[in-house]
């Protein structure tokens, strides 16, 4: 019987101190992973940590920049050397608003930097502990807008579409060496991040918008961080042993049911 259990695993989840990530990092707590926190934001970092720790379970927070190889390298070598690196999560990631016209050279680069180096620098990191241990598990977070076109998120499309390719490529080369990796690829979800969208771009329209986003999903309604964070939960589990080189979107039916 499935239990989803995490008991005795390390877990490292970057862009933990909210959204995905926060939901993310206290489910792996709460079903006994040793959760690592790995953020830019100190505060938020330490938030996350001390509501974990609160709750009787184990967490860490740390300050590092994901687009920094030395910096995660160092971070992940000592952590290492503390016990193992069972499971990594790459979660950090910016977002971007412009066609291939409106976007900005130095926007076209900073996503690039986060949300594809950051997954690459990341995945080297941990990838030479977990052959070591003969056992690991990548879950990428890439998104819809990878897979399919969506209105005005050139850039943001083009680095989730780049982690879908890393991920089957991870997934092939690490094979024998029992390495999973597989990616979930959510629809909008309801984050501080959508919250401070609106209010910034729509000010006074604020329920009206949330509405009709919300409406853009089939399902009607968007998806909370709590649902991205089971299945990641299950993906990163010895239950879903037989699952690798994967993605798995979460849409409320956006890619099969838009305009059916």
């Amino acid at each position: 019987m499935a239990n989803f259990s995490l008991k005795g695993k390390t877990a490292l989840i970057t862009g933990g101190g909210s959204g995905i990530g926060k939901a993310i990092a206290t489910t792996f707590a709460i079903h006994g992973a040793n959760v690592h926190v790995f953020e830019r934001d100190t505060q938020a970092a330490a938030e996350t940590v001390g509501e974990i720790q609160a709750l009787g379970h184990t967490a860490t927070a740390h300050t590092v920049d994901v687009t920094r190889f030395d910096q995660v390298n160092t971070l992940v070598q000592t952590i290492a050397s503390e016990g193992s690196v069972d499971i990594l999560v790459n979660n950090a990631g910016v977002a971007h608003i412009g066609t291939a016209e409106s976007t900005e050279e130095a926007d076209f680069d900073r996503l690039f930097q986060v949300n594809v180096k950051g997954v690459f620098h990341c995945t080297k990191a941990c990838i030479p502990s977990m052959k070591k241990q003969g056992k690991g598990v990548i879950l990428n977070m890439a998104s819809i807008a990878g897979s399919i076109g969506i209105n005005d998120r050139f850039a943001y499309s083009m680095t989730k579409g780049a982690v879908l390719a890393m991920t089957y490529s991870i997934a092939k080369d690490f094979l024998a060496d029992n390495i999973r990796c597989n990616s979930i690829s959510p629809a909008r979800v309801h984050t501080p991040f959508v919250d401070g969208f609106i209010s910034k771009n729509y000010p006074g329209q604020e329920k009206e918008m949330f509405e009709k986003l919300s409406k853009t999903q089939p399902i009607g309604r968007m998806g909370t961080p709590e649902e991205i964070a089971s299945l990641a939960l299950y993906l990163s589990s010895d239950d879903a042993g037989f699952i690798t080189g994967t993605d798995y979107p979460i849409d409320g039916g956006f890619i099969k049911l838009n305009g059916k």
